[in-house]
């Protein structure tokens, strides 16, 4: 094993650890939305620190990494999607943290908090799946997950109408309505950011690029030449 293949060994379990912890993070920052636990809250705030020093340190590794010539296109692109894959965690961390510092008022019931654990099942489930499809360099798990994104927009856009009928109904007090609002709007994004982790992983395995058509998602094409 040489001095690249060596490092890029290392910087790729670094990621995987990243993962794992962006996982555990965005499933605490749930549990505690749904039990309006602030302990919980905190500590997913306080791991963010964490989660944004290890994002810079990928990153300068990375460019280290690029400095010993990779020998090979793959060699070449697995580096430049360690650096996109990192940023994509970051920012679902960064949803995580979101969801801890807003959790919902009191007024919020367990019977209309419980509508929501669905689609917040369903966006953790994505997350690991996406962390273990880095993992086992899966194609087909990434493409599963892309296939789930429009079930979770179809969750987003269900409880987004639900929440703004009631809202003008007066069933919601404004305060209610904004936090379950909010909280749909994070888990959409932190999904999608799933589907850029996934999408770059299929890059990097196939060298294919992912289409999304209005038509929903598509098998991975060869680049335009």
């Amino acid at each position: 094993m040489n001095d690249f293949e060596r490092k890029h060994s290392q910087l790729h379990d670094d990621l995987l650890t990243q993962g794992e912890r962006v996982v555990e993070m965005a499933l605490q920052a749930c549990i505690a939305f749904f039990e309006r636990d602030e302990t919980k809250a905190a500590t997913v705030i306080e791991q963010d620190t964490l989660i944004d020093q290890v994002d810079v340190d990928i990153e300068r590794a990375s460019i280290k990494l690029l400095l010993l010539r990779p020998g090979t296109e793959y060699d070449l692109r697995s580096v430049l999607t360690i650096v996109k894959i990192n940023n994509e965690l970051e920012r679902i961390a960064d949803g995580a943290v979101s969801v801890a510092e807003h959790l919902p008022p009191e007024e919020v019931q367990p019977a209309i908090i419980g509508t929501y654990k669905v689609m917040a099942n369903s966006v953790i489930g994505m997350i690991r799946d996406a962390n273990q499809a880095m993992r086992s360099r899966d194609t087909e798990l990434a493409q599963r997950v892309l296939a789930f994104d429009d079930t979770v927009d179809q969750f987003k856009l269900q409880l987004m109408e639900d929440a703004q009928r009631k809202l003008a109904s007066g069933e919601y007090e404004v305060p209610v309505a904004m936090s379950l609002l909010d909280f749909t709007r994070v888990l959409e994004r932190m999904a999608d950011h799933c589907t850029n982790i996934c999408e770059q992983l299929i890059y990097l395995e196939t060298g294919k690029v992912v289409r999304h058509l209005s038509s929903g998602w598509s098998q991975p094409s060869l680049p335009d030449s």
